[in-house]
């Protein structure tokens, strides 16, 4: 079933009004493309995994509103009111009509998402594939939350705790997203692990993937942030977030970590390394590695050795 996606661009200065306008005679659906405060979105998530570069280089001078009409709808008639109201309300525009199928809104994504082998031991693989391999396979559907193997800061943790993880440890996954750190953990000999994420989205597909993977006895998921769910020692911690929550969180860590433990934090453009490694130094933490994937940072850290 074929809609139409009636999109009309406008600059940033027009946008509320725009948007006001459609929203008063939207009939189906509407969403704004607006990437005038993306940095500041993606902190507030702690999900690294939005910023693609794609993303990073679209025009924040302007803002577009998507008005999606039903197939049994007249677009042209709806077109018309909308380019009369933004007329009248003196608001510049560009507008064009792109048919969208339905099930592309809500499955569209799986076409860039396919099994991987990631480290020495460890495989992804999405839900709906079938992938014939010896290695340790977590099963995943990221659905709408974020995490999923691809983006280089995810790769650089697995890679991490595929080397990492011996058996029996007790992890704490900080913004878990998808559960993907915290199910790689389990799955190859992790006794318990938490995750702790701030969006409920999250929170339920990383509790979807542990039921995915038979870790759901193992696998504690959490909603609210590191300084009021979080409890006891663990011998692995990881935030794969963005550089800004790094720094604010990793005064706590050091609280949290086992005497042999190891803090993985990741999610950091290569330009702001220094700047995490000082806060990180700042808490006692020793820095044991950097490791760096296509502009993508990576830090090894852990307790000082008596």
């Amino acid at each position: 079933m074929e809609w139409t996606d009636i999109k009309t661009t406008v600059s940033a200065e027009h946008a509320q009004t725009a948007e006001d306008i459609a929203t008063g005679i939207s009939g189906g659906g509407i969403y704004i493309e607006d990437y005038r405060d993306l940095e500041q979105q993606v902190e507030q998530i702690a999900h690294v995994d939005l910023i693609e570069q794609e993303l990073l280089e679209k025009d924040r001078n302007e803002v577009i509103v998507h008005l999606y009409i039903a197939p049994d709808e007249n677009f042209a008639e709806i077109a018309d009111l909308l380019k009369d109201r933004l007329q009248r309300a003196e608001v510049p525009y560009k507008m064009e009509f792109v048919g969208v199928r339905q099930e592309d809104w809500e499955t569209g994504w799986k076409a860039y998402y396919h099994a991987m082998d990631i480290g020495s031991r460890l495989a992804i693989v999405p839900s709906w594939e079938e992938y014939e391999t010896d290695r340790t396979v977590i099963t995943l559907d990221p659905g709408m939350a974020f995490g999923t193997g691809t983006h280089e800061t995810t790769a650089l943790c697995l890679e991490t705790l595929d080397s990492l993880i011996s058996g029996g440890e007790r992890v704490l996954d900080i913004g878990t997203g998808s559960g993907i750190l915290a199910i790689a953990s389990l799955k190859l000999g992790a006794a318990e692990a938490e995750g702790v994420d701030i969006d409920p989205m999250c929170v339920r597909t990383a509790g979807e993937n542990a039921a995915l993977n038979g870790v759901t006895k193992d696998f504690k998921v959490l909603i609210g942030d590191l300084s009021d769910k979080a409890t006891g020692k663990y011998d692995v911690i990881c935030a794969n977030i963005v550089a800004n929550a790094i720094i604010h969180l990793v005064p706590d860590v050091p609280a949290l970590l086992a005497e042999n433990g190891t803090f993985l934090a990741s999610g950091i453009i290569d330009t702001r390394k220094d700047e995490v490694i000082e806060a990180v130094k700042k808490t006692g933490l020793v820095l044991r590695e950097v490791k760096e994937k296509n502009g993508w940072v990576a830090l090894v850290c852990g307790h000082a050795k008596a």
